[in-house]
């Protein structure tokens, strides 16, 4: 009888060829070429202005001289750092910040959700597409308009909302040098220019809702505000979160130029924030590396906000944004 040997274990394995997977992600490179051609300037803007210049935060640990460069300047370490948690008006500073960021996250971000649920229930496209160019108008203007706009308005002198007032028989209102004013006319603002630009994510979230859902509903005696509470709203809960984790991003970031345009002497106390700050002692004054320390500052309180909300989002069942 013929004894049956088992097979031995040094048997050469089967072991693909890694010739043929260079072969075919060089194809699969070739036949989406024109998909990357058109990614291309979107890497490139990443690459020089956001990535590139990261190599300056360098300067934030040195005592940085202009005219001796980066590689000459003396290092100093957590120095700057230490003088932007030890100077009198950091704390007032940062309060302001975070009032008008708490403002923008409670107030402005549920407009253009409400906006959005608003303009997908006009039933004409004539007036539709009117009211949509209308909101979306104030957009393209830049901030130094929204803010003439305003000034003109609410002037003393002249302007209309005074004007009314007195006509009421009440007193004029110093609105631009008022402290108690600016908070109210910021986040007017905001909503005035931004909200209609940002219901274009959430139409276009509600456009892709199955239509047969809605049908579903009404054929079981919904009415249009159940139907926009257990069918819009859940649909496009995902892009919402989203937004919200993206926007906390910004807890320190609120933007130069509106803020400074509104800023003066009278009302410097509650409007002074981080990024004027900024300005102030960065150009003003020649504080290049205690400037760029604060800036470093913003960018890392911004990463932790994301990747804590982002996991809070995850623990409560939402995809996040990662």
């Amino acid at each position: 009888m013929q004894e049956v040997t088992a097979p031995s274990s040094a048997a050469p394995k089967f072991r693909p060829k890694r010739g043929k997977k260079t072969g075919d992600l060089k194809k699969r490179l070739w036949r989406n070429k024109w998909i990357y051609v058109m990614l291309l300037p979107g890497v490139l803007y990443f690459l020089i202005f956001k990535y590139a210049p990261m190599y300056g935060l360098i300067i934030s640990f040195q005592d940085y001289k202009p005219y001796q460069g980066i590689t000459g300047s003396e290092w100093v370490g957590l120095e700057h750092f230490k003088r932007l948690f030890t100077e009198p008006e950091f704390f007032t500073i940062l309060k302001n910040t975070l009032i008008l960021f708490a403002l923008n996250l409670f107030i402005y971000f549920p407009v253009p959700i409400i906006l959005a649920l608003m303009l997908n229930e006009l039933r004409g496209n004539f007036f539709k597409r009117i009211f949509q160019t209308m909101v979306y108008l104030p957009h393209f203007m830049s901030w130094v308009i929204i803010v003439s706009i305003s000034f003109v308005m609410v002037t003393m002198d002249g302007g209309i909302i005074n004007e009314l007032l007195v006509y009421f028989g009440f007193n004029k209102i110093n609105f631009l040098l008022s402290p108690g004013w600016f908070r109210p006319m910021y986040i007017f603002q905001v909503i005035w220019r931004e909200a209609g630009w940002g219901t274009i994510i959430y139409l276009a979230s509600i456009a892709a809702i199955d239509p047969g859902l809605y049908e579903a509903a009404r054929m079981d005696g919904a009415g249009r505000l159940r139907q926009v509470w257990h069918i819009t709203l859940p649909a496009i809960r995902g892009v919402i979160v989203t937004l919200f984790i993206l926007k906390i991003g910004h807890v320190l970031d609120l933007g130069f130029e509106h803020v400074y345009l509104l800023l003066n002497s009278m009302n410097r106390e509650v409007a002074e924030i981080i990024d004027t700050y900024v300005f102030t002692a960065g150009l003003r004054q020649g504080q290049f590396s205690y400037s760029t320390a604060i800036g470093f500052f913003k960018s890392i309180i911004g990463l932790i906000m994301v990747m804590l909300v982002n996991r809070i989002s995850k623990k409560m069942g939402e995809e996040g944004v990662y």
